[in-house]
């Protein structure tokens, strides 16, 4: 919590005259009680009559007036400050999840971090104003309502005294059991979101196999398990309300009998008697709101924490000192110089791949599932950190290079098309910001995308829906190569980028790019065969070995991983 206290720091004004507004207030409303028995005594007891109670019935409706000017402004300070905080955490937590890199992503997960940055974060701001509103109040009319007791009768305050201690140990009892469990709680928040985020971005998959049944039953295990745990903690929690209940009413209880002796002894007046039951039911209320606000408080920590620990994640990718790279242009555009790189499990995806790329080469890589394509294009942009050698972009190591820079030459169209909520235009300048429409017609062109655009009644201006699913997914591809392509990089990867193209549109495709591509160095990463064997350098990978480098008529002699690959996707069918 001492960390997100920062973000606090341009509130101050907020934090002073917030309490201070409701520290008035509380005093307002411990006078009351004063006047009451001044009322009771003198107003309709002693010789005050019908003028006296009203009189003194104008000076609580004051102070009740009063207290509500300042209730309202403590409200205003406490919604602004809460929600400046919430956004200002907001915005630095968003700003570090795009600095993490894939590594640390891929161990969070997307549906705990989007319960972090949302739930976490709401949390905390319910937080930061109820402590507003409620931190210095609630302790002051406890403690002030006990003074003022005592102010009246100092034996009978020994009552207030005896209840102040039982109460603290029931809010320590509930707060040190309830903390770890909220925890636990919001963790299994992030598995229902999990199943909840699978099953709708896969609806059709579940549809397709008739899985709704399946889908539910793991829905209703993540929210049994959910409301389990809720279950557990809401049991603590609720112990919270009935056990200072019972302490206060047997205070109330406590007042009346020994305060009725002290009046028929004549060291108490009625009036008296009455303001302190009002007080004890004034400290009642004030528990109440304190014991809620322990709840709050405990709900908000372990927020605290799952937001903390996301904040402090270093990211394993990063260019701080790095300055702007020079190319080199007699330098290949890549080198893979004996290259390894394993992910969190210990073992190398990718092991010993050494080789010099030209510039404006095009570069095939093959090879199975699993084999170790995606992840040799994911470290040109320098998406993930190699574990041993060094990859080199124009005589440059990448670790040496801006990322800004590095990915400014490296454009890259990933296995899973993602478009954006927006336009065609829009999601096409995302590579390139400032390309006019010419260029963008030009990069559809090449993509195989202009058509089905042109037939849109918009055009460039045609509405794209969340994910593109108003597209097809051919037509998704093509336009995230059209993306790449606006971003006019030196080097174009895409990986896999083809998938759900026909041969026609594919050869197509990778006709036109190759005839445009001028300087550009191309890496197609693919399982067709066909589509990467007029390359200048195919490298072939099995299981993240380099089985082969070179040729297409080379490997065809030399390599068996490829051989296999090539025949089993023709008519050549096993061929040795």
């Amino acid at each position: 919590m001492r960390k997100l206290s920062g973000y606090l720091k341009n509130y101050k004004l907020n934090l002073t005259l917030g309490p201070l507004a409701k520290l008035t207030e509380a005093v307002f409303e411990l006078i009351v009680p004063l006047v009451m028995s001044d009322i009771i005594d003198n107003g309709i007891d002693g010789d005050g009559g019908v003028e006296y109670i009203l009189s003194h019935g104008a000076i609580m409706v004051a102070l009740g007036v009063l207290g509500l000017c300042c209730a309202l402004t403590c409200q205003y300070l406490a919604a602004k400050c809460s929600q400046g905080f919430g956004t200002e955490l907001r915005n630095d937590l968003f700003r570090h999840i795009n600095s993490l890199s894939f590594k640390e992503l891929d161990r969070f997960g997307t549906p705990s971090i989007v319960n972090r940055l949302s739930a976490d974060v709401n949390q905390l701001q319910y937080m930061v104003a109820m402590l507003i509103r409620l931190v210095i109040r609630a302790p002051f009319l406890v403690i002030g309502a006990a003074v003022m007791a005592m102010t009246i009768n100092l034996k009978l305050s020994l009552v207030f005294i005896a209840a102040t201690p039982l109460i603290a140990v029931v809010l320590y009892f509930i707060m040190s059991r309830s903390v770890p469990r909220y925890k636990t709680v919001q963790k299994k928040l992030d598995g229902v979101s999990l199943v909840t985020r699978e099953n709708l971005s896969g609806v059709r998959v579940v549809r397709a196999f008739a899985e709704q049944e399946y889908e539910k039953d793991r829905f209703d295990k993540a929210a049994d398990d959910l409301t389990k745990n809720a279950v557990v903690v809401g049991r603590v929690s609720a112990l919270l309300n009935p056990a200072t209940f019972v302490i206060i009413n047997a205070a109330i209880l406590a007042i009346l009998w020994f305060g009725g002796g002290l009046v028929y002894e004549g060291e108490m007046t009625q009036g008296e008697v009455f303001a302190f039951v009002n007080y004890m039911t004034q400290i009642s209320l004030a528990l109440v709101v304190l014991a809620q606000l322990v709840v709050t408080i405990t709900k908000a920590l372990a927020s605290a924490s799952r937001v903390k620990e996301l904040l402090e994640t270093q990211p394993s990718v990063t260019d701080e000192g790095n300055e702007y790279v020079q190319a080199d242009d007699n330098a290949p555009a890549v080198v893979f110089d004996n290259v390894s790189f394993g992910y969190n499990d210990g073992k190398y995806t990718l092991k010993g791949l050494s080789v010099p790329i030209s510039k404006g080469a095009s570069v095939g890589v093959i090879g199975g599932t699993g084999s170790g394509k995606s992840t040799l294009v994911n470290l040109l942009g320098r998406f993930y950190d190699v574990s041993e050698g060094s990859v080199s972009l124009f005589g440059t190591d990448v670790r040496k290079y801006p990322l800004k820079q590095l990915r400014s030459l490296v454009a890259y169209v990933p296995q899973n098309t993602m478009l954006f909520a927006g336009t065609v235009r829009s999601n096409l300048q995302m590579g390139g910001r400032n390309a006019d429409d010419e260029t963008l017609w030009r990069c559809l062109e090449t993509a195989q995308a202009a058509q089905f655009v042109r037939e849109k009644p918009d055009g460039l201006d045609s509405e794209v829906v969340q994910g593109g699913r108003n597209f097809s997914g051919g037509q998704r591809q093509r336009l995230a190569v059209a993306r790449a392509l606006a971003a006019e990089p030196s080097i174009l990867v895409l990986d896999d980028s083809s998938s759900a193209l026909d041969f026609a549109t594919d050869y197509a495709m990778r006709k036109a790019i190759n005839e445009t591509k001028g300087d550009v160095t191309l890496f197609i990463v693919s399982q067709r065969a066909t589509s990467i064997k007029d390359c200048d350098v195919v490298i072939v990978l099995d299981e993240g070995s380099v089985e082969g480098i070179g040729k297409h008529d080379e490997l065809l002699k030399t390599c068996d991983v490829y051989r296999e690959i090539y025949y089993s996707q023709t008519d050549g069918g096993t061929k040795e």
